[in-house]
């Protein structure tokens, strides 16, 4: 869970996987947003592969990225019961008759 902490630590990173929610893309679609260059992209591609946030593919000369949102889950589940925020559903409301809405 550490890798994962610390994957999210970076605004660079973290902007990256908002790019991710949205399709799977290319290092280069990734990194265009970013003024840094491709071997700085390159590392922070490989903490959130080493995090398990994003699944990578090589596709001819391409690598694409995807989200792993299930990792993502764990890790917001985790810090929310860190901090004992209950992660459960809350109870359907009931009517005057104690009827579920």
């Amino acid at each position: 869970m550490n890798q994962v902490f610390k994957a999210l630590s970076d605004p660079t990173r973290r902007r990256v996987l908002e790019l991710l929610r949205e399709r799977p893309m290319n290092a280069g679609e990734l990194a265009a947003p970013f003024p840094v260059s491709k071997a700085t992209m390159s590392a922070h591609f490989a903490i959130l592969r080493e995090a398990d946030l994003v699944a990578s593919e090589k596709i001819g000369r391409e690598i694409v990225y995807r989200l792993k949102l299930s990792v993502l889950e764990e890790a917001i589940l985790s810090l929310a019961q860190a901090f004992g925020v209950s992660t459960e559903a809350p109870a359907p409301l009931k009517t005057e008759k104690g009827l579920p809405r």
